[in-house]
């Protein structure tokens, strides 16, 4: 588990090819590689990825295919800045939401405002079908960043970035077109499905 809160912008330093998976080389900076035990989960733009091996202050991860069939993870490249946060210890302060690390689905950046070192940022989802977990003032993260939904317009919805987002997350260098991972708040598709099941059933 995760809290959306980000702890380091990492590197993407070598990328891997295999049959059916990539690994990737992460250069952390904010984070002691050395606290960071084999086997556990990380979380890469808001993708829950395990680390196989750490060297110096690296980690080395795999993506499988179904990682890069649903994020944004795909079109990464070599030196490209990704959010990083690691998994949270029980007991510690949860300063997001509680999230699980498992995209749901990718959206893209359709309109990007700068006003007073804040920015709002719309949204647009690629599958419409998601819409109906998207709520005024819901959690939502995008690329591993807790944020709260603004405005809901159809199928886009818009965040508001604060200094201290755009200073210490990849978030507020996006540009329109950008891809973006997602993950909706587990307990609102709870909800929300638990509904539709039952008012299918009237």
């Amino acid at each position: 588990m995760f809290t959306g809160i980000i702890q380091d912008i990492g590197i993407i330093a070598s990328i891997t090819k295999y049959d059916h998976c990539l690994q990737w080389v992460i250069q952390l900076y904010n984070i002691d590689a050395e606290t960071l035990l084999l086997g556990s989960s990380i979380s890469c733009n808001g993708c829950c990825l395990t680390i196989k091996s750490i060297t110096n202050n690296t980690v080395c991860v795999d993506l499988i295919q179904e990682t890069l069939k649903i994020t944004n993870l795909r079109c990464l490249h070599i030196g490209q800045k990704i959010n990083v946060e690691r998994s949270v210890k029980f007991g510690e302060e949860i300063g997001g939401h509680l999230v699980s690390g498992h995209i749901m689905t990718t959206a893209t950046i359709y309109k990007s405002i700068t006003y007073n070192y804040n920015k709002t940022l719309w949204i647009k989802l690629n599958q419409v079908s998601f819409m109906k977990y998207i709520f005024y003032k819901g959690f939502i993260c995008i690329d591993g960043v807790s944020l709260t939904i603004g405005h809901v317009q159809k199928n886009m919805f818009c965040v508001f970035l604060i200094p201290e987002t755009i200073l210490n997350t990849t978030i507020g260098s996006k540009m329109v077109g950008d891809l973006v991972n997602l993950e909706i708040d587990f307990l609102t598709k709870v909800i929300v499905d638990s509904v539709d099941r039952f008012m299918s059933k009237m």
